[in-house]
Order: structure tokens, then C-alpha cells, then sequence
């Protein structure tokens, strides 16, 4: 496992104690590790520069979905003029994106569309005559 997945995977645990921290020492004490985790991801991202890269989603459902991976890593999405509003864009690294930012989206938008696929048909099977 390379040092830019296991740093990720420590901001993981940080954020997680952070936001289940309940005194003030506690949240100190998070924050600044999640500050120096990030500072190495930095100098990380400095021998694998970030590109531009185009993601096109499926659904809005993705969209969301990824725009949040994205924003949970501290990544700006943004989308050029006149793109369409499931395109976004990203400034990232390649190494990033094979091996920590696209695997991970994969594994949570099959859950996603599992859950929303097994909410449906509860509702369909439940609404009785008036929907199914």
C-alpha cells in the first residue's frame, strides 16, 4: 500500500474521531492531525502532479455522490460553460484517481443504487393499486 492511501486512510479515522470528539481537547488534538496529514498529502501531490480530468455520471444520484468523494478530500469539482450537470471536472492526481478516488466511488455508488434500488421497490410494493 503506497503512503498517499494510507495517509487518506488516516484522514478517514481523523475526520471520524473529529466529528465524534466531545471535549475541546479532543477536537484540538483531531484537528491538528487531520492538518498534518494534509500537509503531507500536499508534498505527496507535488511528485505526482494534479491533471484535469472529465467525469461524466450516469444519474444525479452519482453526481452527488462523487461531488462529495471529491469535497470530502478536499478536491474542488467544477464544470466548464455550457458542460451538461452531470459532467464534472477535477484537478487530480493519476495515482489518486486509480488507486484511492475511483475504486472508492465504484464500491459506494453500488451501494447506493442497491439501497435506492431496494427503496423503490418497497414503495412500488407498498403503494398497493394506486402505483403498481
Amino acid at each position: 500500500m503506497n503512503d498517499e492511501v494510507k495517509l487518506i486512510e488516516k484522514l478517514i479515522r481523523i475526520e471520524a474521531l473529529y466529528s465524534g470528539a466531545t471535549t475541546k481537547g479532543e477536537r484540538d488534538a483531531a484537528a491538528n492531525a487531520l492538518q498534518r496529514i494534509r500537509d503531507r498529502l500536499e508534498k505527496i501531490q507535488k511528485i505526482d502532479p494534479p491533471i484535469e480530468y472529465k467525469f461524466t455520471m450516469s444519474d444525479m444520484w452519482s453526481r452527488k455522490l462523487f461531488v462529495a468523494l471529491l469535497r470530502r478530500y478536499g478536491i474542488k469539482p467544477y464544470r466548464y460553460y455550457r458542460q451538461r450537470y452531470t459532467t464534472v471536472m477535477a484537478k487530480v492526481s493519476k495515482q489518486f484517481v486509480n488507486e484511492t478516488l475511483w475504486p472508492e466511488f465504484q464500491e459506494l455508488s453500488k451501494t447506493l443504487r442497491s439501497y435506492l434500488d431496494d427503496v423503490t421497490d418497497r414503495v412500488i410494493s407498498e403503494g398497493g393499486p394506486a402505483i403498481g
